[in-house]
């Protein structure tokens, strides 16, 4: 059975000492709450360190960047590299959110890069994929999520996509309040695994982690978890308030 994992994802938000306090209050919350999955922190860049100090003290949580450059090394003003991450002992890699698709650009092909990329430094990438809610209204949200994972992570061969997390991101969810149902969700995350099995087989397929991450708060995330092919969350505005970010990780099991 495939262990969930639960990834808090803050975005643009907190200073450093209101960093500093959450992961405090997170650390506090997991050691008092009864948590069976994995706790992943994604916090903005300036505070990796600070999260990961705070990882190998407690050991009760691991590290996420948000994003990823491109590129190696050299003259990019800005970028941080995979490389710099794995020196700070990074885990985890988001990569291909909704807001870096719509607000920089980034297409399947730029992102295919980044996977690999952080892939080759031995960082987990969880690569974000999800629809608009104009394409699901026009009822091209299957297309869009085929071309979004062959396009992103299909160029991996079996071993290099074995260290793939897949998250489902609703594009009209997000910031929004509103969450597909859990059956919306079952729905894609079904297809998304129908789609690694055509690829690489029954065994991976069995084995990736599909997380959701659409508005899953400290209310939903039990019916959403509870789906057979939902592995765990992917969680924005939840993450910023340590008990709710708690209550969360709590529920997956």
């Amino acid at each position: 059975m495939r262990r969930k994992i639960v990834a808090g994802n803050w975005k643009m938000n907190k200073d450093f000492d209101e960093a500093e306090t959450l992961i405090d209050d997170v650390v506090k919350g997991l050691e008092e709450e009864e948590v069976d999955c994995d706790v992943v922190i994604c916090p903005p860049f300036p505070y990796l360190e600070l999260a990961t100090d705070g990882a190998a003290d407690s050991e009760l949580f691991e590290v996420g960047a948000q994003n990823v450059s491109s590129f190696d090394s050299g003259a990019y003003t800005g970028e941080v590299s995979a490389a710099m991450l794995a020196s700070l002992d990074v885990n985890f890699c988001i990569i291909g959110h909704s807001e870096r698709r719509k607000y920089f650009n980034e297409d399947n092909a730029t992102l295919a890069v980044k996977v690999e990329k952080v892939l080759a430094n031995e960082i987990v990438p969880i690569y974000c994929v999800g629809e608009t809610l104009e394409e699901r209204e026009a009822n091209r949200h299957f297309d869009v999520i085929r071309r979004q994972v062959e396009e992103g992570l299909f160029g991996l061969d079996a071993a290099d996509f074995e260290n793939v997390v897949i998250a489902y991101e609703p594009v009209w969810a997000i910031g929004t309040g509103k969450t597909a149902t859990p059956e919306q969700a079952e729905e894609i995350h079904a297809f998304i695994r129908s789609l690694v099995k055509e690829k690489y087989g029954d065994d991976i397929a069995n084995e990736i982690h599909i997380l959701y991450g659409g508005s899953c708060n400290a209310k939903n995330a039990s019916a959403l978890f509870a789906q057979p092919d939902i592995d765990g969350g992917l969680i924005g505005g939840a993450s910023l308030k340590a008990e709710d970010f708690v209550s969360i990780c709590r529920q997956a099991k």
